[in-house]
């Protein structure tokens, strides 16, 4: 455990940061359980930090939402939030705007990226000065393992945005594992207008017009075959947002 962390630890119960942590769903009941039962054994090992996992499952038609409920049921730190509208993003507006926590973090529900990178990532915007934290697959020292298309994808998008804002400096926009500070959701995260795939890439632009200080962590990922991103249309998706961040159309 790093100094910071056992600093954390020391605290008393009363006094502990929380910790909102969101899985948005959409059709996700064949995996859901698992993965909500690998995130609760990670709280157990980290008690320095008042968890509470919340799955928000955005219009699913596969029994989700039913399963969702029944878990909320079963574990005392997990929440379910039921939306009737599909969108990822949409989602994860949802649940940060609702929540009161120190700070809010996300994840998806395959687990791509190490869970075991999450307390790391939550302790870079509550005791590291961070506004925002993101993982990085295409950052030094990450390790990955996926496809050639979803490598050169990822990082033609990536150049894409620093050719549309060379300032911003980040090297994976859309890992699906990233934190925010108090701060950060109370002023960014209202004002996002994407609600599907977009959202985390408007959300950094956001940050970095208001000055904010983003920091990237290397993480250990794995490809997801069963993947629902559907490359063509969240790259179109991805270039009309960028669009209308620079030029305002």
């Amino acid at each position: 455990m790093s100094s910071t962390l056992r600093a954390v630890s020391a605290v008393s119960d009363e006094s502990r940061p929380r910790v909102d942590v969101v899985i948005p769903c959409y059709n996700e009941a064949g995996v859901l359980r698992w993965s909500v039962e690998t995130a609760v054994a990670l709280f157990a090992r980290h008690p320095y930090y008042d968890w509470k996992l919340v799955i928000a499952d955005n219009g699913s038609i596969d029994g989700t939402g039913e399963l969702a409920r029944e878990l909320e049921r079963e574990y005392a730190q997990v929440e379910a939030l039921i939306l009737e509208i599909k969108g990822r993003g949409l989602a994860l507006k949802e649940a940060w705007t609702r929540s009161d926590a120190d700070a809010v973090a996300y994840m998806d529900v395959d687990l791509s990226t190490d869970i075991e990178h999450l307390p790391a990532l939550a302790g870079r915007v509550l005791t590291g000065g961070c506004d925002v934290a993101i993982g990085s697959r295409l950052a030094r020292g990450a390790k990955t393992r996926r496809s050639f298309k979803r490598e050169f994808t990822s990082r033609g998008y990536v150049s894409l945005i620093r050719l549309v804002f060379p300032r911003l400096r980040i090297t994976d926009a859309q890992c699906g594992f990233k934190a925010l500070s108090r701060r950060a959701v109370d002023e960014l995260v209202p004002q996002i207008e994407n609600r599907m795939w977009f959202f985390d890439t408007e959300l950094l632009v956001l940050a970095h017009r208001h000055d904010m200080k983003i920091c990237e962590m290397p993480v250990r990922w794995a490809e997801d075959p069963d993947t629902k991103v559907k490359i063509v249309s969240t790259a179109i998706e991805d270039i009309r947002g960028l669009a209308r961040m620079r030029f305002g159309k």
